[in-house]
Protein backbone atom coordinates (compact mmCIF):
# COMPACT_ATOMS: atom_id res chain seq x y z
CA UNK A 1 0.00 0.00 0.00
CA UNK A 2 2.51 2.83 0.99
CA UNK A 3 4.83 1.52 -1.98
CA UNK A 4 2.43 2.90 -3.97
CA UNK A 5 2.10 5.83 -2.27
CA UNK A 6 5.10 6.54 -2.14
CA UNK A 7 5.24 6.37 -5.92
CA UNK A 8 2.61 8.91 -6.27
CA UNK A 9 4.46 11.08 -4.30
CA UNK A 10 7.36 10.86 -6.22
CA UNK A 11 5.47 11.66 -9.53
CA UNK A 12 4.48 13.96 -7.35
CA UNK A 13 7.87 15.66 -6.82
CA UNK A 14 8.59 15.23 -10.33
CA UNK A 15 5.81 17.34 -11.35
CA UNK A 16 6.98 20.30 -8.87
CA UNK A 17 10.41 20.10 -10.40
CA UNK A 18 9.04 21.17 -13.76
CA UNK A 19 9.94 24.64 -14.96
CA UNK A 20 8.46 27.50 -12.45
CA UNK A 21 5.81 28.50 -15.28
CA UNK A 22 3.97 25.05 -14.65
CA UNK A 23 5.36 24.25 -11.13
CA UNK A 24 2.27 24.99 -8.66
CA UNK A 25 2.82 25.26 -4.61
CA UNK A 26 1.58 22.42 -2.84
CA UNK A 27 -1.13 23.03 0.16
CA UNK A 28 -1.36 20.28 2.91
CA UNK A 29 -4.97 19.78 1.49
CA UNK A 30 -3.58 18.57 -1.72
CA UNK A 31 -1.00 16.33 0.14
CA UNK A 32 -3.85 15.22 1.48
CA UNK A 33 -5.65 14.09 -1.81
CA UNK A 34 -2.32 12.56 -2.36
CA UNK A 35 -2.56 10.28 0.53
CA UNK A 36 -5.81 9.47 -0.54
CA UNK A 37 -7.15 9.40 3.00
CA UNK A 38 -7.61 12.32 5.99
CA UNK A 39 -7.02 9.62 8.69
CA UNK A 40 -5.67 11.51 12.00
CA UNK A 41 -2.38 9.46 12.06
CA UNK A 42 -2.30 10.85 8.38
CA UNK A 43 -2.80 14.38 9.20
CA UNK A 44 -0.14 14.41 12.26
CA UNK A 45 2.39 13.22 10.10
CA UNK A 46 2.07 15.75 7.51
CA UNK A 47 1.49 18.72 9.77
CA UNK A 48 4.39 17.52 11.79
CA UNK A 49 6.77 17.26 8.79
CA UNK A 50 5.47 20.76 7.92
CA UNK A 51 6.20 22.39 11.09
CA UNK A 52 9.49 21.48 10.69
CA UNK A 53 10.72 23.02 7.32
CA UNK A 54 12.01 26.90 7.50
CA UNK A 55 8.67 28.41 5.94
CA UNK A 56 8.12 31.62 7.88
CA UNK A 57 4.89 31.19 10.36
CA UNK A 58 4.13 27.90 9.70
CA UNK A 59 5.67 26.20 12.87
CA UNK A 60 2.40 28.46 14.33
CA UNK A 61 -0.06 28.30 12.32
CA UNK A 62 0.44 24.05 12.54
CA UNK A 63 1.27 24.19 15.91
CA UNK A 64 -2.34 25.07 16.31
CA UNK A 65 -3.51 22.50 13.96
CA UNK A 66 -1.88 20.02 15.69
CA UNK A 67 -3.51 20.90 19.03
CA UNK A 68 -6.90 20.80 17.53
CA UNK A 69 -6.69 17.29 15.90
CA UNK A 70 -5.14 16.79 20.03
CA UNK A 71 -8.53 17.79 21.27
CA UNK A 72 -10.38 15.29 19.13
CA UNK A 73 -8.41 12.49 19.68
CA UNK A 74 -8.70 13.05 23.05
CA UNK A 75 -13.05 13.25 22.03
CA UNK A 76 -12.40 9.45 20.73
CA UNK A 77 -12.36 11.20 17.03
CA UNK A 78 -9.91 10.10 14.54
CA UNK A 79 -10.37 12.81 11.87
CA UNK A 80 -10.46 16.80 11.96
CA UNK A 81 -12.00 19.33 9.27
CA UNK A 82 -9.15 21.32 8.25
CA UNK A 83 -10.08 25.43 8.87
CA UNK A 84 -9.30 26.89 5.39
CA UNK A 85 -6.28 29.10 6.83
CA UNK A 86 -4.81 25.69 8.09
CA UNK A 87 -5.70 23.84 4.62
CA UNK A 88 -4.44 26.32 2.39
CA UNK A 89 -1.19 26.48 3.85
CA UNK A 90 1.36 26.24 0.75
CA UNK A 91 4.95 25.24 0.14
CA UNK A 92 6.85 27.25 -3.26
CA UNK A 93 7.93 24.33 -5.63
CA UNK A 94 11.02 24.06 -3.95
CA UNK A 95 9.71 23.19 -0.51
CA UNK A 96 7.05 21.48 -2.00
CA UNK A 97 9.74 18.84 -4.02
CA UNK A 98 11.74 18.03 -1.05
CA UNK A 99 8.74 17.48 0.68
CA UNK A 100 7.25 15.37 -1.25
CA UNK A 101 10.83 13.21 -1.47
CA UNK A 102 11.16 13.33 2.13
CA UNK A 103 7.43 11.70 2.76
CA UNK A 104 8.20 9.22 -0.25
CA UNK A 105 11.60 8.42 1.65
CA UNK A 106 9.75 8.28 4.73
CA UNK A 107 7.27 5.74 3.81
CA UNK A 108 9.38 3.44 2.20
CA UNK A 109 12.06 3.31 5.03
CA UNK A 110 8.89 2.73 7.15
CA UNK A 111 7.35 -0.27 5.02
CA UNK A 112 10.78 -1.73 5.79
CA UNK A 113 11.48 -1.18 9.22
CA UNK A 114 7.47 -0.52 10.81
CA UNK A 115 5.16 -3.33 11.34
CA UNK A 116 2.70 -4.57 13.92
CA UNK A 117 3.91 -4.87 17.43
CA UNK A 118 3.48 -4.64 21.30
CA UNK A 119 0.34 -3.52 19.87
CA UNK A 120 -1.11 -2.93 23.38
CA UNK A 121 0.22 0.56 23.09
CA UNK A 122 -1.82 1.31 19.99
CA UNK A 123 -5.01 0.34 21.72
CA UNK A 124 -7.81 2.79 21.69
CA UNK A 125 -7.60 2.71 25.38
CA UNK A 126 -3.96 4.81 24.82
CA UNK A 127 -5.80 7.54 22.72
CA UNK A 128 -5.92 9.99 25.34
CA UNK A 129 -2.64 9.96 26.20
CA UNK A 130 -1.55 10.33 23.15
CA UNK A 131 -3.65 12.91 22.85
CA UNK A 132 -1.79 14.51 25.16
CA UNK A 133 1.76 13.91 24.57
CA UNK A 134 0.28 15.57 21.18
CA UNK A 135 -0.87 18.83 22.73
CA UNK A 136 2.60 18.99 24.78
CA UNK A 137 4.33 18.28 21.32
CA UNK A 138 2.09 21.21 19.58
CA UNK A 139 3.21 23.69 22.65
CA UNK A 140 6.85 22.69 22.01
CA UNK A 141 6.85 23.31 18.16
CA UNK A 142 4.48 27.45 19.08
CA UNK A 143 7.40 28.13 21.54
CA UNK A 144 9.98 30.51 19.59
CA UNK A 145 13.02 28.53 20.15
CA UNK A 146 16.20 27.76 17.48
CA UNK A 147 15.55 24.80 15.91
CA UNK A 148 13.17 23.88 18.29
CA UNK A 149 10.55 22.65 16.23
CA UNK A 150 12.90 19.43 14.69
CA UNK A 151 12.61 16.92 17.82
CA UNK A 152 8.97 17.31 18.47
CA UNK A 153 7.98 17.50 14.81
CA UNK A 154 10.15 14.58 14.49
CA UNK A 155 8.25 12.78 17.52
CA UNK A 156 4.84 13.41 16.40
CA UNK A 157 5.97 11.71 12.57
CA UNK A 158 7.14 8.78 14.81
CA UNK A 159 3.65 8.95 17.07
CA UNK A 160 1.42 8.91 13.59
CA UNK A 161 3.93 6.61 11.98
CA UNK A 162 3.69 4.42 14.42
CA UNK A 163 -0.46 4.73 14.96
CA UNK A 164 -0.67 3.58 10.64
CA UNK A 165 1.55 0.91 11.42
CA UNK A 166 0.17 -0.19 14.61
CA UNK A 167 4.17 -0.30 15.71
CA UNK A 168 4.00 0.06 19.58
CA UNK A 169 8.08 0.43 19.26
CA UNK A 170 8.12 3.42 16.98
CA UNK A 171 5.58 5.29 19.53
CA UNK A 172 8.14 4.50 22.06
CA UNK A 173 10.93 5.68 20.42
CA UNK A 174 8.57 8.42 19.74
CA UNK A 175 7.97 9.47 23.57
CA UNK A 176 11.91 9.31 23.66
CA UNK A 177 12.43 11.93 20.87
CA UNK A 178 9.84 14.06 22.27
CA UNK A 179 11.20 13.86 25.77
CA UNK A 180 14.81 14.95 24.57
CA UNK A 181 13.11 17.97 23.03
CA UNK A 182 10.86 19.05 26.45
CA UNK A 183 14.47 18.90 27.42
CA UNK A 184 16.16 21.09 25.10
CA UNK A 185 13.04 23.36 25.44
CA UNK A 186 13.45 23.54 29.32
CA UNK A 187 17.52 24.08 29.11
CA UNK A 188 17.28 26.76 26.57
CA UNK A 189 14.20 28.61 29.12
CA UNK A 190 17.12 28.29 31.71
CA UNK A 191 19.75 29.76 29.88
CA UNK A 192 17.03 32.47 28.76
CA UNK A 193 16.28 33.17 32.44
CA UNK A 194 19.94 33.11 33.30
CA UNK A 195 21.25 35.52 30.58
CA UNK A 196 18.41 38.26 31.47
CA UNK A 197 19.42 37.90 35.58
CA UNK A 198 23.04 38.54 34.76
CA UNK A 199 22.22 41.57 32.30
CA UNK A 200 19.95 42.78 34.96
CA UNK A 201 22.72 42.56 37.34
CA UNK A 202 25.20 44.42 34.85
CA UNK A 203 22.40 47.12 34.54
CA UNK A 204 21.45 47.47 38.37
CA UNK A 205 18.20 45.98 37.83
Amino acid sequence: MHDGLAQRLRQAATRQAAPTQTATPLSLRELLHLHGEGSGAVLLLLMALLSMLPVAGAGTVLSFGILALAGAWLRGRDSLHLPERLSALHLNPRWSQRCLHGLAWTYERAERWLRPRWQALCHHRTRVLWGLWMALMAALIFLPLPLGNVLPGTSLMLLGLGWLFRDGLALLVSTAVGAAGLGYAISVGHLAIAAWQQAGAWLGW
